[in-house]
């Protein structure tokens, strides 16, 4: 049975990605890469895994995606090259408050060297690369699947960097087999509400939480604009079908949601769902983002001011490609609205653990 390699391990998706190729046969080996500083973590995630799995492996090569070769020995190098089937990668700094030369130089320079390395591999059957819907920067309107065009501007270097790196993986489709998956904002699971950590839509519950002791919750300047969630359960069905469907191959589709919801109608789900009241009042968004502009009101709120920069973005991310393709696997997005509760429970049963919590500068 083919091998499939994943950076990214052991970070949520990527540990999820590889549970749910075991679950479905389509692989009982896969080799993940990771930095020496994740080694014991990734162990210790590899543990439960293979618990899970007794029948399926996982082998732990220590590396760095940007030094040539991935910083593997010559070694590890000749004995898995042959072998890799299937290479996932997803290794990326997500944090929409990063700064440039770090983004640079793993969300590029790394994608480029991951790029040569899957130029060597023999048997390679298909790259499945990981961007984001958001290398569209500030471009608005409808953005299509088969299109990379370089906006305006992005709103944080998190964009600017994986729009980078998308572009070089776009000028490896003549080479290789490639399916380039452009997610939107992926929360936990859609039925239990399971994630790792809280990024994403949890800032507003962040901030909800700890404004639920004054009289009311006011909205957040005015909004027209969707708020695109998928939960992680849609992210994983949709990738391992499209890994193999012949069709998917050479595509860039997106993943995320075909119906999403208005943010005003999001954020006023939450603050019901959490206070059981509906928000009253407005703050301007302008004071909102000033106050974020002070570290103590962002770390007491839990709250990146990068965040506001989405909810007056007017955008519509085209799902036609992905659609099509998944329909033939009866493989939908869970509605966001529908399946919050379950999202909400799962935070507030673990607010408090630091753990789950992005450190806010």
């Amino acid at each position: 049975m083919s091998v499939h390699f994943f950076t990214g391990f052991p970070g949520f998706i990527s540990s999820q990605l590889i549970r749910e190729l075991f679950c479905k046969s389509k692989t009982q080996k896969v080799v993940a890469i990771v930095l020496a500083g994740e080694y014991p973590k990734a162990m210790i995630e590899k543990g439960k895994i293979e618990v899970d799995y007794p029948h399926c492996r996982i082998e732990i090569v220590e590396g760095d995606i940007t030094l040539p070769n991935l910083g593997l020995t010559d070694e590890v190098v000749q004995d898995i090259l042959p072998q890799i089937a299937v290479f996932w990668h997803l290794a990326a700094i997500y944090d929409l408050a990063v700064p440039r030369d770090l983004a640079w130089k793993v969300n590029v320079h790394g994608t480029a060297m991951v790029n040569d390395f899957v130029r060597s591999l023999p048997h390679l059957q298909r790259y499945m690369y990981f961007s984001t819907a958001y290398v569209a920067g500030t471009r608005e309107g409808r953005i299509l699947e088969n299109e990379l065009i370089r906006p305006h501007a992005f709103k944080n270097y998190y964009e600017e960097t994986k729009f980078e790196a998308e572009l070089r993986v776009e000028d490896l489709k003549s080479e290789v087999p490639i399916t380039i998956i452009r997610p939107g904002i992926v929360r936990g699971h859609s039925e239990t509400g399971e994630t790792i950590k809280f990024d994403g839509p949890y800032f507003f519950l962040n901030m909800v939480d700890k404004l639920k002791c004054l009289p009311f919750i006011p909205y957040i300047g005015v909004s027209s604009s969707a708020i695109n969630v998928v939960p992680i359960d849609y992210i994983l069905h949709a990738a391992t079908f499209l890994m193999d469907d012949k069709s998917a191959e050479g595509k860039t589709l997106h993943l995320t949601d075909p119906n999403p919801h208005p943010v005003q109608e999001v954020y006023r789900t939450m603050v019901k769902i959490v206070t059981n009241h509906y928000p009253k009042g407005r703050l301007p968004l302008a004071l909102a983002k000033k106050s974020l502009q002070v570290p103590f009101v962002r770390k007491k709120l839990g709250v990146e001011q990068e965040t506001l920069d989405y909810l007056t973005w007017q955008a519509v991310f085209d799902t036609t490609e992905a659609v099509a393709i998944l329909k033939k696997g009866n493989i939908t997005c869970p509605d966001f609205i529908q399946t919050m509760p379950k999202m909400v429970d799962f935070y507030l049963a673990h607010k408090e653990d630091k753990n789950y919590h992005i450190q806010i500068k």
